[in-house]
């Protein structure tokens, strides 16, 4: 490999490497400046992908939320799911997915028609999903008094590894997703007793 080429591929993987969420094209051609398509990156990432399989590493770089992000193979989530498990207090509660799973298949959905779907009021959920920038404001509904529309982010596609909206699991899915979170938040706890989480 040309020596530009090697320190062009080694800078993407040090830039993936170091961020805590999805790289997007623009910001590593803004980083390294390098002028490459997506198609050459994603030849970069590819390479690099081979040469982490060929040498027994757990981890690729996937595409994921419009960017790219190391993510450790499946074969090792049960031994990562015990490293993560004390986390689990910085995780979603139960209650706080189910109003970020209505927005995502309701999207653009409004405060009242949340609570329709649900039975309950979603304020609470809401404030927290907005504060974490899971959600935000899509504009305002065109009904009696204008209410505020709500959406997903890039950082809900982040979250779930998603590529795009088209990427949504199955309902069921979104169980499985529900019931892993209470297996965390179980095993988060030294004595094994449940605890309630409400963020």
């Amino acid at each position: 490999m040309h020596t530009q080429d090697q320190q062009l591929q080694q800078q993407i993987e040090a830039v993936i490497f170091a961020s805590e969420e999805a790289v997007t094209l623009q910001t590593i051609r803004h980083i390294t400046g390098r002028e490459f398509d997506s198609s050459g990156l994603q030849s970069i990432v590819d390479q690099l992908n081979s040469e982490y399989e060929f040498t027994g590493r757990t981890f690729r770089i996937h595409r994921i939320a419009g960017g790219y992000r190391f993510l450790t193979i499946p074969e090792f989530a049960d031994t990562l799911k015990k490293l993560l498990a004390p986390k689990i207090q910085r995780r979603l509660s139960r209650s706080i997915l189910e109003v970020l799973a209505v927005i995502a298949y309701n999207q653009p959905v409004t405060r009242a028609e949340i609570q329709q779907i649900r039975g309950v009021s979603p304020e609470y959920a809401i404030d927290r999903l907005l504060n974490r920038e899971f959600i935000e404001v899509r504009g305002r509904a065109d009904s009696p008094g204008k209410p505020l529309q709500y959406g997903t982010t890039r950082d809900f596609l982040d979250l779930f590894h998603l590529s795009s909206l088209k990427d949504l699991p199955k309902l069921r899915e979104i169980r499985e997703i529900l019931q892993e979170n209470e297996e965390q938040e179980y095993l988060s706890r030294p004595d094994g007793r449940e605890n309630d989480i409400s963020d």
